[in-house]
């Protein structure tokens, strides 16, 4: 997909003030069984496609409105994921600004996770 280049530069502003985390990294915390949140981020009809094992649905449409009955600890681990890695960032940015401390972006995204031959699931 071709982004704008308002969307880039807002994307690119974002990520000056968030940690990302590689796909590599978010399996071997599942696989050790580390208890975090693992956000899907993406639309519904995105997540009812295939979605990361493991992951909880929270759209970008709802995250910040929702985020907050979802996961009160502000404290709490939270590894957000969408496509590529772009909206998990801005969303990353807003939870930040919420007061989450302890929040990242899966760079690459859903696609980087599949191609990788990681779990996924589908309805």
């Amino acid at each position: 997909m071709k982004h704008s280049p308002g969307f880039l530069k807002l994307v690119e502003d974002a990520k000056t003030r968030i940690r990302e985390v590689s796909t590599r990294e978010v399996k071997q915390k599942l696989d050790r069984r580390e208890r975090f949140h693992f956000i899907d981020v993406r639309e519904d009809h995105e997540w009812a496609k295939s979605r990361a094992a493991g992951a909880e649905h929270l759209g970008r449409g709802i995250l910040e409105r929702d985020i907050e009955s979802r996961i009160p600890d502000h404290d709490a681990e939270i590894v957000l994921y969408c496509g590529g890695g772009f909206r998990s960032a801005l969303a990353a940015d807003n939870l930040q600004r919420m007061g989450y401390r302890n929040v990242y972006s899966m760079a690459g995204g859903y696609r980087e996770w599949a191609e990788s031959g990681y779990p996924t699931d589908h309805d």
